[in-house]
């Protein structure tokens, strides 16, 4: 495929989700005020993308599979198994999303080949895990958005729990307070994933009732009183005491590796990952909660969270640097008055317009195609250079270059 082509992507409807953040951005009617969750770009077999062929509309992860060299290049084709390594999304959370975290590669293999041994149906609600790849994310806000990261210091995680004068947590707490390491906090975290239901629900009422006075003093106590009133009971709404509690301005992301503990809350962003959708939950969800598994794929690391601001590339373009091997984020912002930008490519991208509208062309290939807000494109590593003219935001999602390759060249974009 030698052609920039336009891409239709599905729309995940998860309770969670806003009704109104991803219509706006396609500029379509929600006359049923359905909760648009997710926007999906890209060849995941959950829902793949449709591209725009010589044969009309197809499945992205069809035609991939036709002539994944074309599609890829040979160099990513080689090294993904013929498979695009990332999946591409807009998050709109309107509520907070389940308490989480994602295997490692190792992780995932073992855990999906035994989950296939045992004949878990693909799509059975106890599945943990639904394909063999690990998944890293990158979260970029688009709107202010909270999230909350990673386990808190256990300093701080004491500063936050001792306070509330839980008779259920006396002795966690004691043990954490002479063990304050990641083997303290694994047992603490243990301790009470493992409680009772009855306890549990106990636990969680003292600590809203608790929170409730403190409330004015640290906006974790606020958020655990929304969690309790979302989810009653449910253990998850502990998890701001315990996560480091994180707000991203638009513009600002975060990079989540593999076993990191997380929850987004509530905010609108742009989410680029390895293409996978292996869950495995710990609260805050009406879905399977397997406390065992998640337990073994947890990093119980203390650390300050890295927010990521983007490193300029070029006139026009800004990259968010992360360590993840399948994908690499970058933001585009385009002015009429600087006529054309040039881009080079040598792998699959996809570009998301959130702002304004532009013209793509590629050289020596006739014919422009015309891209507005909401509008997704698709340029195949057949196409290594494009330019793009307008008034127009984008997000580009594309497969790095390694490193360590020695036909690297300098991809990065050129002003013309």
């Amino acid at each position: 495929m030698e052609r920039i082509r336009r891409l239709k992507n599905p729309v995940q409807k998860y309770a969670w989700g806003s009704p109104t953040a991803i219509p706006r951005l396609l500029g379509r009617e929600n006359p049923d005020n359905d909760p648009w969750a997710e926007l999906w770009m890209g060849a995941h077999p959950k829902a793949p993308s449709r591209v725009t062929t010589e044969k009309g509309w197809e499945s992205l992860q069809a035609v991939i599979r036709r002539d994944p060299v074309g599609m890829l290049g040979q160099r990513a084709s080689r090294r993904f198994g013929g498979r695009l390594p990332f999946l591409f999304k807009v998050l709109a959370a309107a509520a907070p999303l389940s308490v989480q975290a994602h295997p490692n590669k190792t992780q995932a293999k073992k855990g999906f080949a035994e989950e296939n041994r045992l004949r878990i149906p693909m799509d059975a609600p106890n599945r943990n895990y639904r394909d063999d790849n690990h998944k890293p994310e990158c979260i970029c806000a688009v709107e202010p958005f909270l999230a909350l990261c990673g386990f808190r210091r256990v300093s701080d995680i004491l500063a936050h729990m001792e306070p509330l004068r839980i008779e259920e947590l006396t002795a966690p707490l004691s043990t954490l307070r002479q063990h304050p390491d990641r083997n303290g906090l694994r047992g603490f975290y243990q301790a009470l994933m493992t409680l009772s239901p009855g306890v549990q629900r106990r636990l969680v009422s003292k600590a809203a009732e608790g929170s409730e006075k403190l409330a004015g003093e640290d906006p974790a106590y606020e958020w655990v009183i929304r969690l309790d009133a979302a989810y009653p009971g449910d253990i998850g709404a502990l998890a701001p005491l315990m996560l480091n509690l994180v707000r991203l301005e638009p513009g600002q992301a975060l990079f989540l590796p593999a076993g990191e503990l997380h929850a987004y809350l509530e905010g609108v962003g742009i989410e680029l990952m390895a293409n996978s959708d292996n869950v495995l939950r710990g609260g805050l969800t009406p879905k399977h909660v397997d406390a065992s598994e998640l337990m073994s794929v947890l990093n119980f690391e203390q650390r300050d969270i890295r927010i990521l601001s983007p490193r300029i590339v070029s006139a026009v373009e800004k990259v968010y640097p992360t360590p993840a091997d399948e994908f690499e984020l970058s933001v585009i912002h385009l002015e009429a008055k600087n006529g054309d930008s040039t881009f080079r490519n040598d792998g699959l991208q996809i570009l998301l317009c959130v702002e304004g509208g532009a013209t793509f062309a590629s050289p020596g290939r006739e014919g422009e195609l015309k891209v507005e807000k909401g509008e997704a494109i698709l340029v195949p590593a057949g196409v290594d250079a494009y330019w793009i003219r307008g008034h127009a935001g984008f997000y580009k999602a594309s497969i790095p270059r390694d490193a360590d390759d020695p036909d690297g060249a300098d991809l990065s974009p050129e002003s013309s």
